[in-house]
């Protein structure tokens, strides 16, 4: 199974990309894994409303009808790392070809989006920027894949 983290705008703050791109680099070994980063659609003054139709519309246009959509949203499921890596286990065997984890624009999601996922999570009840949220996703999706491995990461 491939994941993919789809996102709105770029990683800009260097520090960040780093993390990022070490973790991407541990996570090759196990699983496809893999972030798209959409355009953020802020051209001129979109309402609120405007610019979260905006970016359902790109967000649409990335998802295929075999995708496991999963919203990362304030309002979703909390995991710990070890239930969160035997969710993994379970999507991984379930022959899904891809799932798809979301980070939505600065107002979150359109009710379509909404519509089409599958689950949402939370990585916190607190509010991260949507940059530290792609390297803290990014490295729970490694603790994850470290645990179903038995490498020695993830300390209890």
């Amino acid at each position: 199974m491939e994941i993919t983290l789809l996102t709105i705008g770029k990683t800009g703050i260097s520090y960040i990309q780093e993390g990022i791109a070490e973790y991407c680099k541990r996570l090759r070994r196990y699983i496809p894994y893999s972030i798209l980063e959409l355009p953020d659609p802020r051209r001129g003054k979109l309402s609120e409303q405007e610019q979260k139709e905006a970016e359902a519309d790109l967000l649409l246009r990335q998802i295929t009808d075999g995708d496991y959509v999963v919203l990362l949203d304030e309002k979703g499921r909390e995991y710990t790392s070890r239930e969160f890596a035997a969710w993994l286990e379970r999507l991984m065997g379930s022959g899904r070809k891809r799932t798809l984890f979301i980070v939505g624009g600065p107002y979150g999601f359109s009710e379509r989006i909404y519509a089409r996922g599958d689950a949402q999570m939370s990585l916190s009840k607190m509010t991260f920027n949507h940059e530290m949220v792609r390297l803290f996703f990014t490295e729970q999706v490694y603790r994850g894949v470290s645990i179903l491995n038995g490498l020695p990461y993830h300390h209890d």
